[in-house]
């Protein structure tokens, strides 16, 4: 109530996103298999299970099976306690699973466990598909498992390491959706190198946004900011975490943060390009979101120590649209004045032409 009091333009978004949440609900296909993944959906990610809302029936089934199957790839390499040489062989063959019915493998925990347990209404879901969808997701399936795998046995050292590493699990995303588009005969297909940047900067978003919960992952630390960044601040990634090294640590943020600004230019463009609606909204609202992280980690030593996140009132205003979006393609400066946030990041350098 004190937050509603302190922000009152935003008790509209939050309400409106109430009732958005509750009409999900109500969209859940009675078939038990399509019943399962758009339950499973709203789980493990309520922002995109809202965001993917905006997609037209067909559309929405085949990005939400790609979303989940890509879940399920990524809950097997998340998981720190399975054995590498036992979780290699399962991310380069992952591709095959998802016409196997039967297949399922035990990992993860709390929804992601479910997931996996019950893979099996995914798959049948996956093979209702038309062809083009399920080739362009076989296809990116097998991509990005091999990518995985690879960086099972490898650590990012270098810059080209962590593009690489974000684009075997997040650009090979950008790819998908930009298949899966051109499947619906909705969008012509997008250049790779633009659909490859949509990924990279909603991944490099994540994992500046994440780090202490990255770096203190039980059993094992996942550490995926690149060796060239953070050496120059520090002898261990970890030691970035401590209170004797903020000033260091912030130093380091800011380049990280600066890294990703790398792929704004090619995510407008890429944007700028869509013809639907439906899909444009579908793809610049985390793009947006992003921009405000970006916008709240920078500088901000609460990276450090605790979650950076946007308010609720933020993302409830972004995902009900009510901002004028297209401006969002002549300039993110639109989206960061209205959250208070510019001129935190200074993205001048950057032409938005």
């Amino acid at each position: 109530m004190a937050m509603m009091l302190r922000h009152p333009d935003e008790v509209l978004p939050l309400m409106k996103m109430k009732v958005a949440s509750a009409m999900l609900k109500k969209q859940i296909p009675p078939e038990e298999h399509w019943s399962f993944c758009y339950t499973m959906l709203q789980r493990v990610s309520r922002s995109f299970a809202l965001v993917i809302q905006q997609l037209g029936v067909e559309l929405r089934n085949a990005v939400c099976i790609f979303y989940l199957v890509l879940r399920a790839l990524d809950t097997v390499e998340d998981d720190t306690s399975i054995p590498s040489d036992v979780k290699v062989p399962i991310l380069e063959s992952f591709y095959r699973h998802i016409y196997d019915r039967d297949w399922h493998f035990s990992c993860g925990t709390k929804d992601y466990k479910v997931l996996m347990d019950e893979f099996h209404h995914v798959s049948t879901a996956f093979l209702e598909l038309g062809k083009s969808y399920q080739e362009a997701i076989e296809d990116i399936t097998k991509r990005m498992g091999s990518g995985m795998a690879k960086y099972i046995c490898k650590e990012v050292e270098t810059v080209d390491d962590y593009d690489e590493y974000c684009h075997y699990v997040a650009g090979l995303v950008g790819l998908g959706l930009s298949k899966l588009f051109y499947a619906s005969g909705k969008e012509e297909l997008a250049p790779e190198f633009l659909s490859n940047s949509m990924g990279l900067f909603l991944q490099k978003t994540n994992i500046i946004r994440d780090y202490l919960e990255d770096i203190n992952e039980i059993p094992k630390s996942r550490m995926f900011w690149p060796r060239d960044i953070w050496s120059k601040y520090a002898d261990k990634l970890e030691d970035l975490k401590y209170e004797e090294n903020s000033e260091n640590a912030v130093r380091c943020l800011n380049e990280m943060v600066t890294d990703a600004l790398r792929h704004v230019d090619d995510s407008l463009k890429y944007m700028s390009s869509l013809r639907d609606l439906a899909i444009f909204r579908f793809c610049s609202i985390p793009q947006i979101m992003a921009i405000g992280t970006l916008a709240l980690c920078y500088n901000n030593l609460q990276v450090f120590r605790g979650v950076v996140k946007m308010r609720r009132g933020y993302v409830k205003y972004v995902y009900n649209c009510d901002l004028p979006i297209h401006h969002v393609l002549v300039s993110p400066k639109t989206v960061l004045d209205y959250l208070g946030l510019f001129p935190v990041v200074n993205l001048g350098c950057i032409s938005y032409q």
